[in-house]
């Protein structure tokens, strides 16, 4: 009933689907340093459930109920959402505010890759 051509084919095409599926989903690629400084006063944080992954607003606690597949793209779209309002780039240094718009920490930027990644993750459209 089935050749050996048309399970071959399935395969590939599972193979192809899945791959890009993947590749479709993976978060941006970050600076390690500066994401970590930024990550500390950042309110969103993903935790492991039963069912995967979720988002969990640090400030009271609630999730957010995202789909497993989409959990890190709705996490740095959060971020990005959440950076246009509390960090503000001056120079070679990034200011983290809190919700009253009151200078947290300022992070000094040591290359241009993180001034780059700044830029590009926070402040493109």
């Amino acid at each position: 009933m089935f050749s050996k051509k048309m399970i071959y084919g399935f395969l590939f095409i599972f193979i192809f689907l899945s791959f890009s599926y993947l590749i479709l989903n993976m978060p941006e690629q970050k600076n390690e340093r500066v994401y970590n400084e930024i990550l500390k006063y950042f309110p969103y944080e993903i935790k492991k459930e039963f069912g995967g992954l979720d988002i969990v607003d640090k400030r009271n606690g609630k999730d957010l109920d995202v789909a497993n597949a989409k959990v890190f793209l709705a996490y740095d779209e959060l971020m990005k959402r959440w950076g246009k309002d509390h960090l503000e780039l001056k120079g070679d240094e990034l200011i983290i505010k809190d919700d009253t718009n009151k200078s947290v920490e300022i992070v000094k930027l040591q290359n241009s890759d993180e001034k780059k990644f700044v830029k590009s993750f926070f402040f493109s459209n």
